[in-house]
C-alpha cells in the first residue's frame, strides 16, 4: 500500500516553502512602491496556510517505509502541487489574463522551459518578473537533486549508470543523500552569485542581473524583456551567458569535486568533454555559415551563432537575434539541437548527451560484431562496462521520447497550429528549451495567442520532459496501482 500519509506530509513542507518564497517578490514590490505587493502577501499567505495545515495534519507515525512507488507518487506530485499554488500571484494580480495562461507560466518556470505567455515584459511590475525568475531558479536545483538522487534509483533511460558514477563514488565524501544535494545548493548559490556580479558588472542594474541571474544558471530563459538578451545588445553580457549556461547545462556535481580540490573530475567525465566539444563545433559551424550566407560580419557572424547554438543546445533559450530569417539550413540544424540537451545532472533538459554516447558505442559495439562474428567486444562508458541492460533502457527511452514527440505534434496540429508551430513546439515543449520556430512561437513571438487547448497539451509535455518521461507516464498504467 503507497504511504501516502508520507507523501502528503512532505508536499506540506514544499509548500511551506514555496510560501516562504513568495514573500521575496512581495518584498521587492514594496521596495518599488507597486500595489502588487498584496498579491503575493495573499498567495503567501495561502499557500503557507495550507501547507503548515498539513504538516499538522499528515504528520507520519513511525519510521515511513519509502519505496519506488512512493517515490514516483512523490516526484510527479510535489511538481504538479507546487506549480498549482506558484501560480497563485499571477491569478490573483490578473498579470495572466486566464487560470490556463497563470498556470502554464507557472509550469513553464518551474521544468526551466522558459516558454512564456506574457507579452510587454520591459513594463511588468517588478515583483512579477522577479516572481518568474525565482520559479526558474527554485525549479533548476530541483532539478539537479532529483536528477542525482531520485532518478538514478528508479533506472529510468539509462540512469542506474549514474548510480555508481555519481551516488555511490560520492559516498567518499557524502555518506548521505541529504549531503549531496547541501553539496550541490552550495555550487548552485556559488555559481548564482558569480553569475549575478558578472551581469552587474557588465552594465546591468542590480534587480536585471539578479533576474537574469536566476534564468541563466537554471538555464530556464525567462527574461526581464521582450527582446530577451537582445535588448541589451551587450557582447561582454552575452559572452558572460554563455559561459554559465555551458556550466548550468554540465553536471553540477562535477564543479562540486573540482571545488573539493579535483580539478581534473571535469575533464575526465566522458559527458562533459563531448557536451563541451559539441558546443565548440556547432558553434563554429553556426558562425562560419552566418558569415558564409552574408548574414553578419565575421565577429558579428561567430557571436551570435555561438550564443544561439550555446542557448538553444543547452535548452536555456535566450536570444539575441530572430534566428527564423537565417534560412533553411540554419533552421533545421537548430531544430535538430533542440533534441540534444545538455548533461544529466544539470539543469538542462533535452535526451541528455550520455544517451547519445551510449547509442554510438552500442552501434559500434554492433558494426565491429559484424565485422568479426566470434570477437568479444565489450563496450565502455567512463571507464565502466555497459550491460545489455543499459543499452535496452536507453534505447526504450529513445524510442518513448520519439513517440511522445510525434504525439504532441499531432495533438498540436489538432488544436489548429500550422506545421511548422507543432513540430517546433512539440520539440522545443517535450526538451524543455523555449523558443520555437516559426512567427508564433519563434524568437520574436510567445505562447500567449495559443488555443487554451494547445498550452494544457504542453504543460503536459514540459512535465513528460522534465520528469524523463517514465517517471510521469507509468501513473497511467493500471499495474502500478495494484497491490
Amino acid at each position: 500500500m503507497i504511504q501516502s500519509r508520507f507523501i502528503v506530509f512532505i508536499l506540506g513542507i514544499f509548500l511551506s516553502i514555496l510560501a516562504v518564497a513568495m514573500a521575496i517578490p512581495a518584498l521587492m514590490d514594496l521596495l518599488y512602491r507597486d500595489p502588487d505587493w498584496v498579491y503575493f502577501g495573499q498567495s503567501a499567505a495561502i499557500t503557507g496556510f495550507v501547507g503548515v495545515l498539513i504538516i499538522l495534519g499528515f504528520r507520519p507515525e513511525g519510521e515511513p517505509i519509502f519505496e519506488v512507488r512512493e517515490t514516483f507518487v512523490l516526484t510527479v506530485s510535489s511538481w504538479v502541487m507546487i506549480s498549482v499554488f506558484a501560480s497563485l500571484p499571477f491569478v490573483l494580480s490578473s498579470a495572466a489574463p486566464t487560470l490556463t495562461d497563470a498556470f502554464f507560466e507557472a509550469i513553464s518556470g518551474l521544468t526551466t522551459t522558459g516558454a512564456t505567455v506574457f507579452k510587454d515584459l520591459d513594463y511588468a511590475p517588478p515583483g512579477i518578473l522577479l516572481w518568474r525568475a525565482l520559479l526558474q531558479w527554485l525549479g533548476g536545483i530541483g532539478i539537479v537533486v532529483m536528477a542525482l538522487t531520485i532518478l538514478p534509483a528508479l533506472k529510468i533511460g539509462g540512469m542506474q549508470l549514474f548510480r555508481s558514477e555519481f551516488s555511490d563514488r560520492s559516498e567518499k565524501y557524502f555518506p548521505r543523500v541529504s549531503q549531496i544535494a547541501s553539496a550541490i545548493l552550495s555550487t548552485y548559490l556559488l555559481m548564482s552569485a558569480l553569475c549575478g556580479v558578472a551581469y552587474w558588472l557588465a552594465g546591468m542594474t542590480p534587480f536585471e542581473a539578479i533576474c537574469m541571474m536566476m534564468a541563466t544558471v537554471s538555464t530556464a530563459g525567462f527574461a526581464t524583456s521582450d527582446l530577451s538578451l537582445a535588448y541589451f545588445d551587450n557582447s561582454w553580457i552575452e559572452l558572460i551567458a554563455v559561459i554559465f549556461m555551458i556550466m548550468g547545462s554540465t553536471t553540477l556535481l562535477l564543479f562540486t569535486r573540482f571545488l573539493q580540490g579535483d580539478p581534473k573530475s571535469l575533464w575526465r567525465d566522458s559527458q562533459a568533454r563531448v557536451y563541451v566539444s559539441l558546443m565548440a563545433i556547432a558553434s563554429t559551424f553556426m558562425g562560419l555559415w552566418l558569415w558564409n550566407t552574408d548574414q553578419y560580419d565575421f565577429l558579428s557572424s561567430l557571436r551570435h551563432g555561438t550564443f544561439t547554438v550555446v542557448s538553444i543546445a543547452s535548452t536555456t533559450g535566450f536570444t539575441t537575434a530572430d534566428f527564423n530569417t537565417w534560412g533553411g539550413f540554419a533552421l533545421i540544424f537548430i531544430f535538430l539541437l533542440m533534441f540534444v540537451g545538455g548533461c544529466t545532472g544539470s539543469t538542462a533538459g533535452g535526451i541528455k548527451i550520455f544517451r547519445f554516447q551510449i547509442l554510438f558505442k552500442a552501434a559500434k559495439a554492433q558494426v565491429f560484431q559484424l565485422r568479426r562474428p566470434h570477437g568479444v567486444f565489450v563496450p565502455l562508458y567512463n571507464n565502466q562496462k555497459l550491460r545489455e541492460v543499459d543499452f535496452m533502457s536507453v534505447l526504450a527511452f529513445f524510442a518513448l521520447y520519439i513517440f511522445c514527440y510525434a504525439a504532441l505534434a499531432l495533438a498540436l496540429s489538432l488544436c489548429g497550429l500550422d506545421v511548422i508551430s507543432s513540430l517546433s513546439g512539440s520539440a522545443t515543449i517535450l526538451g524543455n528549451v523555449g523558443p520555437g520556430l516559426g512567427d508564433q512561437i519563434g524568437p520574436s513571438g510567445h505562447y500567449g495567442n495559443l488555443p487554451d487547448m494547445a498550452k494544457w497539451l504542453m504543460m503536459f509535455g514540459m512535465l513528460v520532459g522534465r520528469l524523463e518521461l517514465l517517471t510521469l507516464l507509468i501513473l497511467f498504467t493500471p499495474n502500478f496501482w495494484r497491490t
